[in-house]
């Protein structure tokens, strides 16, 4: 009997295929609701058309001595891939993030493709889509465009789709990411001779277009900043010790916020000087300052790193699967009560870090590791682990309402996994002109997310109506592009909003 056809994983998905861990899961978890109900066959049919018009869903990924490889027995079993799933009760949004919870909770079956669809057929008078996607196939951008594929503008071309054939990932990226293996070893060793090492290789790294070229071209001219920034990444010191950190266990729970609208918060945005990714983590930041301080923890002072993703994907390449974004680390201020104040400063250290060498290097490092041996791996894990408390993220979505399988979808929500001791992720989508929250926690840690959640459109509120109380100088106008001063306190009819 012929063996399965293979291809060598790369070794950025490898990275992320080898961090699956009981304690964190390595899936992206998503959830569609719709108006009305959806049918099973139509699902599965949906599905083979488009979803798997995309070779490397078809596949499995499997380890041995030599690797990591995508190998493609045959056509995945849909029976298995997509599956019922039924709500108790009333079936509501409660009942909802618990089958979430569990599904984000439960290991994808190794031996088959790690992705799988679960219909909620009786949610809220119509019906949910949860699916569960290991974070080795593609990062959140892929992730969209895939979700994309598999909807359309109206109800009748939704259900008219015809099977797509999507190109398999172009071949060479194992070797360029292989190649990286001895400087990024180095760079443990120490950070300034793996900054000397890169350099020397800039001219290859700079022609390959999975790796930013135009930042890594950069690097050739200012290789003591880059070798600077790499020690920084390496010596970082430990993040702060909150509930937020701790050991974890194996339970995730899920919740996510009622939408804001997206058109407000461009508005304050603009009217602030700030950027909408500005103002979402501002707000993101002042939910879990709320929500320590409702546990009775101490807040004045207190700052937490969180994992930032950084696309860096080249234009044209959105549609392409595999991972291809690096991270920053962004210290999230939450001692800062008053709101105006928090966005600014989390401004101030978001350009800080626009020319920031992390993301190249954080791509440079994963791709590496993951085809060094797996004690390597656990160490970069941990030092990722050790040093941030959350990972945010932040993923543009479609700005027009869209239909699958016959059926408009009301809402889209996902989670984020995290990675070694990470205990918390916060996801920002935004879709037909809403923007939609959701937290992911261990239970062991935060076993009640939603209050998290909850507080993010009254951190909205605040930050909305102080923004209309200006009026504020043109932040751009100031030297440095600096953002004038707020007042030093919250008035008082702002703080329990």
């Amino acid at each position: 009997m012929a063996s399965a056809p293979r291809e060598r994983i790369s070794g950025v998905d490898t990275a992320w295929l080898r961090m699956d861990h009981p304690t964190n899961l390595m899936m992206i978890v998503g959830v569609m609701t719709f108006e009305r109900k959806l049918s099973l066959p139509a699902v599965k049919r949906v599905v083979e058309a488009r979803f798997l018009s995309y070779p490397r869903l078809r596949s499995r990924a499997v380890q041995d001595a030599s690797g990591a490889w995508w190998e493609t027995p045959g056509a995945p079993d849909l029976d298995v891939h997509v599956v019922r799933a039924r709500l108790p009760g009333k079936a509501g949004k409660a009942q909802l993030e618990a089958l979430v919870s569990r599904l984000a909770s439960t290991p994808l079956d190794p031996t088959r493709p790690l992705w799988q669809f679960h219909l909620v057929e009786n949610y809220a008078g119509g019906s949910a889509l949860v699916m569960r996607i290991h974070h080795c196939y593609a990062d959140g951008i892929a992730l969209i465009q895939v979700m994309l594929s598999m909807t359309h503008a109206t109800a009748a071309g939704s259900v008219a789709m015809k099977p797509e054939r999507h190109a398999a990932a172009a071949p060479g990226e194992a070797d360029f990411w292989s190649g990286l293996l001895k400087p990024v070893v180095a760079a443990l060793d120490g950070a300034a001779q793996w900054g000397k090492e890169l350099i020397g290789q800039g001219k290859d790294l700079a022609a390959h277009p999975l790796a930013s070229g135009e930042a890594l071209q950069a690097t050739m001219g200012n290789g003591m900043d880059f070798a600077v920034e790499a020690a920084r990444l390496v010596l970082m010191d430990r993040d702060a010790q909150t509930r937020f950190k701790g050991p974890l266990g194996v339970r995730k729970r899920t919740a996510w916020a009622d939408t804001l609208p997206l058109e407000e918060v461009k508005a304050v945005g603009r009217a602030l000087g700030c950027s909408i990714n500005d103002v979402l983590l501002s707000l993101a930041a002042g939910a879990l300052r709320d929500y320590l301080a409702d546990q009775g923890d101490p807040v004045e002072r207190v700052e937490i790193r969180a994992i930032v993703p950084v696309n860096l994907r080249p234009e044209g390449e959105s549609t392409s699967l595999g991972n291809h974004f690096g991270l920053v680390f962004l210290d999230v201020p939450l001692g800062m009560e008053h709101p105006l104040e928090r966005v600014y400063e989390i401004r101030r250290r978001m350009l800080a870090l626009k020319g920031s060498y992390q993301p190249v290097i954080t791509l440079a490092l994963l791709g590496a590791v993951g085809y060094g041996p797996r004690l390597l791996q656990e160490q970069v894990t941990q030092l990722l682990g050790r040093n941030a408390s959350a990972v945010m993220t932040n993923v543009p979505g479609p700005q027009h309402p869209l239909h699958f399988a016959g059926r408009r979808i009301v809402d889209l929500n996902f989670w984020v996994p995290q990675s070694g001791g990470i205990g918390m992720g916060i996801s920002i989508l935004s879709y037909d002109g809403r923007i939609q929250f959701g937290v992911i926690t261990d239970v062991g840690l935060v076993p009640d997310p939603a209050r998290i959640v909850g507080r993010f459109g009254d951190e909205f509120e605040k930050l909305l109506w102080l923004a209309l109380m200006g009026p504020w100088d043109d932040p751009a106008a100031a030297p440095g592009g600096e953002a004038p001063r707020p007042p030093s306190r919250v008035p008082k009819r702002f703080r329990n909003l």
